[in-house]
């Protein structure tokens, strides 16, 4: 944020605050459920899970800018979401997905499409944080019906 701030980056800052006050707010909402010490920041895993929401979102709010012709809004979110992915691991590629979801299937002994939630529970910890869940899901739904 610092460097942002001196740059003079008003996107790359307003993206990381907004990053920063989901982090903070997920941190609230987990010691109110218990689920971390009062005081205790949240592991590292919870907080790709945040930006990659944050990610999300912004795709789908795209897509929506996109559909009512607003394509400066649209500009200003794909420039949110590579701020926000410089924090993220790096993304699998469509072969690595693929490698990833054949080792899944051959684990969990899978062979029909009816095998699919044992192979999606075996494999989204594998790619958390580094591949879209439909994009996985498309894959194995393939995978086990080919």
């Amino acid at each position: 944020m610092r460097k942002a701030a001196k740059e003079r980056d008003s996107l790359a800052l307003s993206a990381l605050r907004m990053a920063v006050a989901a982090v903070k707010y997920r941190e609230i909402e987990g010691v109110t459920r218990k689920e971390i010490p009062s005081g205790g920041a949240l592991p590292d895993e919870a907080i790709l899970k945040v930006i990659v929401t944050m990610v999300k979102q912004r795709r789908e709010a795209i897509e929506l800018y996109v559909k009512g012709n607003r394509p400066e809004l649209a500009a200003k979110e794909e420039a949110e979401i590579a701020v926000l992915e410089r924090y993220l691991p790096k993304a699998l590629s469509a072969t690595e997905i693929e490698a990833l979801v054949r080792e899944a299937i051959a684990e969990t002994a899978a062979k029909a499409p009816s095998d699919m939630g044992r192979v999606m529970k075996a494999l989204m910890p594998k790619v958390a944080g580094r591949a879209d869940g439909k994009v996985v899901n498309e894959a194995v739904r393939r995978l086990l019906a080919g």
